[in-house]
């Protein structure tokens, strides 16, 4: 989960961004993006309607990597509210790999500069493994 500055409260700024915002796609989903020069950091918000999967508990596990790759990836200082629309229950089954790869296509296509470098693969207890 995100930390809560960066999550959206009330559906007011949701619905500017709706009305307002412009929209990236690709084939599992779309990021409509707004600028929002009065915040210091970034707002997101996941959408996964029920045409993607009938199963809470998919939607949720979507809703949840979506959640990370988006924390990973968006640098602190970008000045944009973000929604990210979930259109197929494949991003639920995908490698970590491509979803963080196409999270980061759709960030890159909004013109948001890149954060972090991909996660490393680490045990139950926190320790990188090597390769």
């Amino acid at each position: 989960m995100i930390a809560r500055k960066h999550r959206f409260h009330g559906r007011g700024s949701l619905r500017y961004v709706y009305s307002n915002g412009r929209t990236v796609r690709c084939q599992l989903g779309a990021l409509k993006f707004a600028p929002n020069p009065r915040r210091q950091t970034y707002r997101a918000a996941v959408v996964v309607s029920k045409k993607s999967s009938k199963f809470a508990v998919t939607r949720n596990r979507i809703r949840r990597r979506v959640y990370e790759a988006i924390r990973l990836y968006t640098p602190e200082t970008c000045r944009l509210d973000m929604i990210v629309t979930v259109f197929s229950d494949q991003l639920a089954h995908v490698s970590s790999e491509e979803l963080y790869k196409t999270i980061r296509a759709l960030l890159q296509d909004a013109g948001v500069e890149q954060g972090n470098s991909p996660p490393k693969k680490s045990d139950a207890r926190g320790n990188h493994r090597q390769k």
